[in-house]
């Protein structure tokens, strides 16, 4: 027979557990979305959205005694976008939904929403994987010339300038390279307080880069040479990305004979991505994005 003081640890078979919060995992819900051109497909009008370019045409100078007879062919080039539908399955028991804390099963209706999110960020960053053109390069260290660099390729585009705003989207590891390369100068120089040296040596603030804002994106993909890969585009209105909703997201239940009685709850999105002028508006950015130590 034990002998001593009567303590939580020797009842602890007793106690009851309590759960007293519940969490999701933090994630990226993503920047992309937000920063594009983001088009709804109207009902009935089939299952692809269609935008046609027409191509230029060529003025020439004519004489005073000279008859202009060089007819310029007007010509077309769709782009057509066709939305497909991603989903996430959840079935939940009978059982789990009677005894799950009631604070841990408030948390769990947010889980889809974030998959279907983060899943959506995820094919919007596979774009700036497939841009024509890629700046900096595997292994290289990256700099601001090289964002502005495609800045001003976008705008002067010899093809098809851009005019519009520019975008710049990051992971973290590769924006911490520019923060190093504009605060490089304190402790060297004379710094003004309220200068963009100073706002990014304390507060992390980079802000446009060459007239690009600067979007930091944690789902950008790091290989297995610690690499990044992401972009600088023109983006709102008539940009280089477009994003073509279809269905805005919808849920779905159904009945099953699992465990004694489940339900699976189904929730679904439909959309795609395209890239407008092709090669012209958006340039992806290759660069080292090794895990920063200093």
């Amino acid at each position: 027979m034990a002998t001593g003081n009567t303590t939580t640890t020797s009842l602890a078979d007793s106690l009851p557990v309590m759960i007293a919060s519940a969490r999701t995992t933090r994630e990226y819900e993503g920047i992309i979305t937000s920063i594009v051109d983001k088009i709804t497909l109207g009902e009935g009008v089939g299952t692809s959205w269609n935008e046609i370019n027409f191509n230029q045409l060529t003025a020439e100078a004519v004489a005073e005694s000279e008859e202009l007879d060089n007819p310029q062919q007007i010509s077309d080039t769709l782009f057509s976008i066709t939305p497909t539908v991603i989903g996430v399955e959840i079935i939940l028991t009978d059982r789990v939904k009677k005894r799950l804390s009631k604070v841990a099963f408030a948390r769990l209706g947010k889980l889809s929403q974030e998959a279907i999110q983060r899943k959506k960020d995820e094919d919007g960053l596979i774009v700036l994987d497939g841009a024509t053109t890629s700046l900096a390069g595997a292994g290289v260290t990256l700099t601001s010339g090289h964002i502005r660099a495609g800045g001003a390729r976008i705008t002067s585009n010899t093809t098809e300038p851009g005019k519009g705003k520019l975008r710049c989207v990051l992971h973290g590891y590769q924006i911490k390279d520019i923060l190093d390369e504009l605060a490089a100068p304190v402790g060297a120089y004379p710094v003004d307080a309220n200068g963009i040296t100073a706002r990014a040596f304390t507060d992390a603030f980079v802000g446009k880069v060459g007239g690009a804002e600067l979007f930091e994106d944690g789902n950008i993909t790091i290989d297995s040479s610690d690499d990044a890969k992401g972009g600088v585009f023109m983006g709102g209105t008539g940009g280089a990305i477009v994003l073509v909703q279809g269905r805005a997201p919808w849920t779905e239940t159904e009945r099953k004979q699992i465990g004694g009685g489940a339900d699976a709850l189904f929730m679904y999105d439909e959309y795609a991505y395209g890239e407008r002028s092709a090669g012209n508006w958006l340039y992806e950015i290759y660069s080292d994005a090794t895990a920063p130590t200093s």
